[in-house]
């Protein structure tokens, strides 16, 4: 008889968040490393032992563009989960939206090098599968 040994992937978990103004703007970080560094990309990253995709989306948000939410003001959007979604492997991040009012005061830190309100009929060229996750919002 023989034995079939199971094999799994290692899946990182993220999360991300989608925050729009009333006027029609989105925060957009740009990325201070590989892959696509200098790309710009919505504020996101790991989710930490024993932390929920929410409460890490909103310390990403805090650290990465200076932007305080309570995780409860945060709407889940989705899950994204393709499989070559990023170039390191596999990552299936869970996105949020948060609405602010505009000029809501934003400052780079982290892994961000800059943090900069985008008008939602101009945007960059994002990151990763970012676009798509910010037309679920929209």
């Amino acid at each position: 008889m023989s034995e079939t040994a199971e094999t799994f992937e290692t899946i990182r978990y993220t999360a991300d968040v989608v925050v729009t103004t009333t006027d029609g703007h989105v925060l957009l970080i740009e990325r201070g490393w590989d892959p696509h560094k200098g790309a710009w990309a919505l504020p996101g990253g790991h989710v930490d032992p024993g932390e929920t995709s929410r409460t890490a989306a909103a310390r990403e948000l805090a650290e990465e563009a200076g932007v305080y939410a309570a995780p409860e003001e945060l709407t889940q959007v989705g899950v994204w989960d393709q499989p070559d979604r990023d170039p390191r492997g596999r990552y299936v991040t869970v996105a949020y939206h948060l609405e602010v009012l505009p000029g809501t005061p934003i400052e780079a830190g982290d892994d961000a090098t800059r943090a900069r309100w985008w008008p939602l009929n101009d945007l960059p060229p994002l990151a990763f599968d970012h676009a798509a996750i910010l037309s679920t919002v929209l």
